[in-house]
């Protein structure tokens, strides 16, 4: 396997990379591929290995990996984040941060930004010779604009044979045209540098391009080699760093040395030199916020080995001018990130270890250690398998979601207990509750913001305001139902029951 790079200290000049005798390594992304012979246009050097050749087959996975998201189109979005292992590994995070991006935005240019795996060179390379190829046809390159950025800036050159061997800007463009129909076209950037002052001439001549017309895209893994429950740790320090946009702290990260040394950890993000340089740039906006929208590591998918893994995150840049309003938040992007990974994970141990996950209260952000209802929900597909909660609880929050994921998974008297093979598959939601609000009428409900709480007597139940936006109810059949099925109060029973709304915050994990 090819090791990735890191930097040693800060200003640093930088170990060049050093082959290994393993020739392929699809979780990591990093694949000793032949060299292709030149060409006009780039051919794809890994379908068949970190994706499917076959159009169809193609197609058919990208569509699995879609299904996954959670995440919907965010306004303001200026880049995002991916990874570029093999799609077994990290399709589905990286769909969801293609999820990020609005499929009708037209896109003058799309500048995709990888590091080397394979060549060492000063600055970066930009591909334009031609267009890339895919299985799923053709991706147009600006070959104009390439050229005159070439031309124009010492830092860029073009030596072809560093793309014709490299994997991690390839591996973007087959979500990308399965996902934006408009197809727009591509600036495919390869950097061979390894030096923090080229990152930062490289986001200087692409400064200009930084506009709402462009989007952004940066191909990265996150930690290489950990262990499974270290990469976790690893890898959200790693993004609390990017999300901080600030690229001096971000390297400062990369070169410090944890106060135990980490087994099997070469990296901390394979495409550091990418995201450096978008921070470069996105440090210079002033609205300008990084949003986390989903991590996985190998370890989270059967074919992955817990004791060795590849990090991923899919990560969103915004403009908050533009999306005031629209992704207001009762947690940050990195709480809700926690809490979910607490509720997977919990999951995880108690039914292969048959113990609950031990975690204090000093390893979790404050905000999680307040008082809270919550309910968590598991679904495989759009089928659930298991949904518990509480509307209040004297415990912290985290532990009240801990306890209600493993209850959920096995617990739930309507279902049978999860079990690790399907534990792969399930989407988990969170929801965090307000406090309850008691209405007296129909019209104080608001479908698809409002949960609904029906208590007559002994008997109670409730819906979350999900089940109104999938199920597309009326509000009288939203009350109807909840009456019915949850409190056995009958279908008009709402009508003289106590009668309360929440709101809730969604966190998908």
């Amino acid at each position: 396997m090819i090791k990735c790079l890191q930097p040693d200290k800060l200003s640093v000049s930088l170990r060049k990379p050093q082959k290994e005798d393993t020739p392929m390594d699809l979780h990591s992304g990093c694949f000793d591929a032949q060299a292709l012979p030149p060409a006009i246009d780039r051919q794809p050097a890994y379908a068949g290995s970190f994706y499917p050749s076959d159009p169809k087959k193609l197609r058919e996975s990208l569509e699995q990996h879609f299904a996954q998201a959670q995440t919907r189109p965010i306004p303001g979005l200026q880049a995002i984040i991916a990874p570029h292992a093999g799609f077994v590994f990290s399709g589905d995070v990286a769909a969801e941060a293609y999820a990020a991006i609005d499929p009708e935005t037209e896109w003058d240019n799309v500048i995709i930004l990888g590091a080397s795996h394979r060549h060492h060179f000063p600055g970066a390379s930009i591909y334009h010779q031609g267009h890339y190829q895919t299985p799923l046809g053709k991706v147009k390159v600006n070959r104009s604009l390439a050229k005159q950025l070439t031309d124009s800036y010492p830092v860029f050159q073009f030596p072809p044979e560093a793309h014709l061997q490299e994997h991690s800007l390839e591996v973007q463009l087959p979500f990308l045209q399965y996902h934006l129909p408009k197809s727009p076209a591509i600036l495919p950037i390869l950097l061979g540098t390894t030096d923090a002052e080229e990152c930062a001439a490289i986001a200087e001549a692409l400064h200009s391009l930084f506009t709402p017309r462009n989007l952004f895209i940066i191909s990265s893994d996150f930690s290489h080699y950990p262990p499974f429950e270290t990469a976790i740790v690893e890898d959200a320090q790693t993004a609390r760093s990017i999300v901080q946009n600030n690229p001096v702290l971000f390297l400062k990260h990369l070169a410090s040395q944890p106060v135990k040394p980490v087994r099997g950890l070469s990296t901390r993000a394979c495409g550091w030199t990418a995201i450096l340089s978008l921070l470069y740039m996105s440090r210079r906006m002033i609205s300008s916020r990084y949003t986390l929208l989903r991590y996985e590591n190998s370890g989270h998918k059967k074919q992955g080995d817990k004791s060795e893994v590849v990090g991923y995150y899919a990560i969103g840049l915004l403009n908050e001018e533009a999306a005031e309003n629209t992704l207001s938040s009762r947690f940050s992007k990195e709480e809700q990130d926690i809490l979910g990974m607490i509720a997977r994970h919990s999951i995880e141990v108690y039914l292969e270890e048959d113990r609950k996950w031990e975690i204090g209260e000093e390893a979790v952000p404050e905000r999680l250690c307040e008082k809270s209802g919550a309910f968590v929900s598991l679904k495989i597909g759009k089928k659930l398998r298991g949904c518990l909660g509480r509307f209040s609880s004297d415990a912290p929050l985290f532990k009240l979601v801990q306890d209600m994921a493993i209850a959920a998974a096995t617990k739930d008297p309507r279902f049978r207990p999860i079990t690790l093979r399907e534990l792969e598959e399930v989407r988990i939601e969170i929801s965090v509750l307000s406090p309850l609000k008691r209405v007296q009428s129909l019209d104080e409900v608001i479908m698809g913001r409002h949960g609904i709480y029906l208590k007559k007597g002994f008997h109670s139940g409730t819906y979350l305001p999900q089940v109104a936006r999938e199920t597309g109810w009326t509000a009288e059949e939203f009350l109807g139902h909840c009456a019915r099925d949850k409190a056995e109060i009958g279908w008009d029973g709402w009508k003289e029951a106590e009668m309360y709304v929440y709101e809730v915050e969604e966190i998908q994990a």
